[in-house]
């Protein structure tokens, strides 16, 4: 059945390619876009050479506008989201990439101060610790959606920040893929997220977040330190509530101390009470009546790296569950 699926969705976006096409062309002509583009960057100082291997022959690519315009709607609660999300196939590679990089992860840590169990757990959430990455050209991809019209500005800037990146010599355009909107490497990294964060830890002079896993984990923790992470603190928790609890309580950013929380009638899961009253925690419940979680600072900045309770909770369970 999701054989049947996947050919069921390919033949719709072929059959819909056309359509796409002659929607996108209202905005001018592609060749006339690359001419913009180039001219733009070639007053940025990005080399002809560059732009002649980057942009010489680029069309624009149906089959991201196809996904990008039709991008299904998902209305998962947290439970059905766990569980295609956490899978026991994901938990156990997360033990075996953690087991297998704890040399590297301590140097990471060593280095940014970042808890690698969170590491891998973004790492497997973003690509599969490195399996899953996407096969579009990033140039390609980002050339269409500019030229699209419904971010041109986003996508425009981020394809000149794609093309400095290339102009650094840190990747080259044909190793330059990522997923059908930008987003790059085993990180998942959008060219400006690159140019912020990505680092090469490994000191061979790129910063590769393609294939090499010291500058995948470390530019992580990059994006993590930089972005506020509490070194040594936990990201969250699960908690039992006590029935009746106000659901007015409950939210990301209503932050209490633990001492509150716990004279309120929430405790560890175990249900013995917190070991600090003084730390301030945030409740989140993302299913009311279902699992919640004691959250803490760290729980925020994961956020910064996707702005979902859903995103943040998997990479903080993940992470725990593969120590």
């Amino acid at each position: 059945m999701i054989r049947r699926r996947g050919l069921l969705a390919a033949a719709a976006a072929t059959a819909a390619a056309p359509a796409l096409l002659r929607t996108a062309a209202a905005q001018g002509s592609f060749s006339g876009f690359i001419e913009g583009v180039r001219a733009e960057a070639l007053r940025a100082g990005i080399s002809p050479a560059i732009l002649d291997a980057a942009l010489t022959g680029l069309q624009p690519n149906a089959h991201v506008l196809q996904l990008f315009n039709h991008q299904p709607e998902f209305t998962l609660t947290w439970a059905q989201y766990r569980a295609k999300v956490l899978t026991p196939a994901k938990l156990a590679n997360g033990r075996t990439a953690y087991a297998g990089n704890l040399p590297l992860l301590g140097r990471v840590e060593q280095r940014y101060g970042v808890t690698p169990s969170i590491l891998v757990g973004i790492w497997g959430i973003e690509s599969a610790y490195g399996a899953i990455t996407g096969n579009y050209g990033v140039v390609d991809a980002l050339a269409t959606l500019a030229w699209d019209g419904r971010r041109t500005r986003f996508f425009r800037s981020e394809l000149i920040t794609a093309l400095r990146i290339l102009q650094d010599g840190d990747v080259t355009p044909r190793r330059m893929t990522g997923s059908y909107a930008g987003a790059m490497g085993q990180p998942q990294f959008m060219p400006d997220s690159y140019m912020r964060y990505a680092v090469d830890f490994d000191g061979d002079g790129r910063r590769d977040i393609w294939d090499s896993r010291a500058d995948v984990l470390a530019s992580i923790a990059n994006y993590l330190a930089r972005n506020g992470w509490v070194s040594g603190a936990p990201w969250g928790q699960p908690v039992r509530v006590p029935p009746g609890l106000d659901p007015a309580l409950v939210g990301r950013d209503d932050a209490r101390p633990l001492g509150e929380w716990m004279r309120l009638g929430v405790m560890r899961i175990d249900g013995t009470p917190f070991s600090r009253s003084d730390v301030m925690g945030a409740l989140v419940m993302p299913d009311p009546g279902g699992e919640a979680f004691m959250t803490y600072a760290n729980f925020r900045v994961i956020r910064r790296y996707n702005p979902s309770d859903y995103y943040a909770l998997a990479v903080g369970l993940l992470g725990d569950n593969v120590v």
